[in-house]
């Protein structure tokens, strides 16, 4: 009983923060719904906090979740120095923030999960008997193998740098073998290459091996961006945008095709720190500069736009098709009836 009474108390704060947030308008719609989760999430993390009181020696992290606790400085005067090694999964990790985090511990490492929930696990990952790098892969999980593959679905020799789509090998301890609302056989293996004789399984992320072999996860296949005729990562774009400026807390990246065709233009979505104010026109400069200097001369920001927070699903994946929608509304041309 003392677990759920702890339990409502955390959800009636939630909500008593959420509705004064919305300005005493506070509704149970699905903003109101997510905005409540949010607050709950972020008490109940809060509430976990005090790992010196626990003596928690390995710790797991979602990378929004660190980003939050940086921006919010909810971290200062805690004593994490008997946490040994933090891990972190969900999404694309940013290596200033995983820099930040090791630093709270005395610099211990922060190890990179990447997986999916239809394979049970990580199919690559950190691993503590290999030098690591913030914000990359050492190696592939245990029970995993994969090839990075070229544009023309051949694999890449293991040991070049390369960047591609990965596909992984099809005997693979605990993945799916059928699903309840597709056709398995569709989703993961029709149009997938051969290699020793086995089809590939599809898993749709595009990696990036560094000349030193580390691995960079560089969004999905179906982020990928054509601007200027130039194929580029959204992720890639991401973080040089959330670098461009101290007043940005996160950025998504899209591209969308004009209806009228032509080339595809590059839509900034940005979540601001909440100390700050904001001109859409201000960070429009600021992110074509960034990108023009890190990236490409080539490219241009056509749009940017500020919202209070991502569309994301319940395992915190960015929606990206919920913001293209949303520019695709506001781009498209109106009745001049």
């Amino acid at each position: 009983m003392k677990g759920s009474s702890k339990s409502n108390s955390d959800f009636q704060y939630a909500y008593h923060i959420a509705s004064e947030e919305k300005n005493d308008s506070f509704e149970t719609t699905e903003f109101g719904i997510a905005n409540l989760r949010s607050n709950l999430a972020n008490i109940i993390q809060l509430r976990k906090i005090k790992t010196e009181d626990a003596g928690v020696t390995v710790l797991g992290t979602v990378p929004s979740l660190v980003k939050t606790w940086k921006s919010s400085n909810c971290l200062e005067g805690l004593d994490w120095t008997k946490i040994k090694c933090f891990a972190t999964t969900g999404e694309a990790s940013n290596v200033d923030d995983d820099l930040w985090l090791s630093s709270k511990s005395y610099y211990k490492p922060v190890l990179e999960c990447c997986g999916g929930t239809e394979l049970s696990s990580a199919y690559i990952q950190g691993s503590l008997l290999q030098p690591q790098a913030f914000g990359t892969f050492s190696t592939a999980a245990m029970t995993a193998g994969f090839v990075i593959l070229d544009e023309h679905g051949q694999p890449y020799p293991d040991d070049k740098a390369c960047v591609g789509e990965v596909g992984l090998l099809p005997l693979y301890l605990g993945a799916t073998n059928r699903l309840l609302n597709a056709d398995h056989e569709k989703v993961y293996f029709n149009g997938m290459p051969m290699h020793n004789g086995m089809r590939l399984r599809r898993h749709g992320d595009v990696l990036k091996r560094t000349v030193g072999g580390y691995l960079i996860v560089q969004g999905r296949a179906d982020d990928t961006m054509n601007l200027g005729g130039i194929k580029t990562s959204s992720v890639e774009i991401e973080r040089v945008c959330d670098g461009a400026d101290e007043s940005i807390l996160e950025t998504a990246a899209i591209s969308v095709a004009p209806l009228g065709g032509g080339p595809e233009q590059l839509i900034v979505f940005v979540v601001p720190k909440q100390e700050y104010s904001h001109q859409p026109e201000k960070l429009k400069i600021l992110f074509s500069r960034a990108i023009q200097s890190n990236l490409n001369p080539l490219f241009k920001v056509s749009f940017v736009k500020i919202v209070p927070e991502f569309p994301r699903t319940a395992s915190n994946k960015l929606l990206r098709r919920v913001l293209r929608d949303q520019v695709k509304q506001k781009l498209s041309p109106r009745s001049r009836i």
